[in-house]
């Protein structure tokens, strides 16, 4: 049985309280466990992982998160509801035509609430996409590793989705940031215990590397653009 995509990570100095302001946002609950606190996502809509770090931040994220309006005064409530929470407006470089809103969650970590009428995030869901540098390779990994379909594949930007629909996983290639050793931003995956020697060797073979001897429940690889990812069991 191929791996199942379960969340992103993302780095906090304060999970528990970064996870109750994305669980609020997107209406979800809020899952401590050994690894971090997780708000947890469904078969169409991405999990979010908040994991313990007091690394600096000296770039932008390699992810973040895209969320869906259905009209304007939906956007606006959404943008609203987040500041309340402990959002604040950020400038990444974006135009004041852009339809977007750009904000960062309490941890700094960058989101995007998308202007209603985006075709390519329509009947994605709340959360419509994470958005990920990385290159067509990568992209083409993932559609594999994950048995999801490539839904956009055009001048080496890809986009994958379950086939059940939802959550865009998309790179933005050609220009690929180069890993930074700072970087605590990865993909969760899970898998049936008895599967997982058998995944990761198919993980390997597809262009995955893998970095540790792993201990019972998780395994650590990177991808082929060399950005970390972990395989649990579950």
């Amino acid at each position: 049985m191929p791996v199942r995509l379960r969340s992103v990570a993302f780095a906090s100095d304060d999970p528990a309280a970064v996870a109750r302001f994305w669980a609020s946002l997107l209406g979800r609950q809020v899952v401590e466990d050994g690894h971090g606190v997780l708000v947890p996502g469904n078969d169409t809509q991405l999990g979010l992982r908040v994991v313990p770090s007091r690394a600096e931040r000296t770039d932008v994220n390699r992810m973040h998160v895209h969320l869906t309006s259905t009209r304007l005064e939906h956007q606006r409530f959404t943008v609203a509801t987040a500041l309340d929470l402990g959002a604040r407006h950020l400038d990444v470089g974006q135009r004041p035509d852009e339809g977007h809103v750009v904000l960062a969650d309490p941890a700094g970590n960058e989101l995007c609430v998308i202007e209603p009428g985006n075709s390519f995030l329509a009947d994605c869901g709340f959360l419509g996409e994470l958005a990920c540098s990385g290159s067509r390779d990568v992209g083409v990994f993932w559609s594999a590793a994950l048995d999801w379909p490539l839904v956009w594949d055009q001048d080496e930007e890809t986009a994958i989705q379950s086939p059940q629909g939802g959550t865009k996983v998309a790179w933005g290639g050609p220009s690929v940031r180069p890993v930074d050793a700072m970087e605590t931003q990865h993909f969760e995956l899970v898998v049936m215990a008895r599967d997982l020697a058998a995944e990761v060797d198919r993980l390997v073979a597809l262009g995955a590397a893998r970095q540790d001897d792993g201990r019972d429940e998780v395994v650590v690889l990177t991808d082929p653009d060399d950005v970390e990812f972990r395989v649990f069991t579950g």
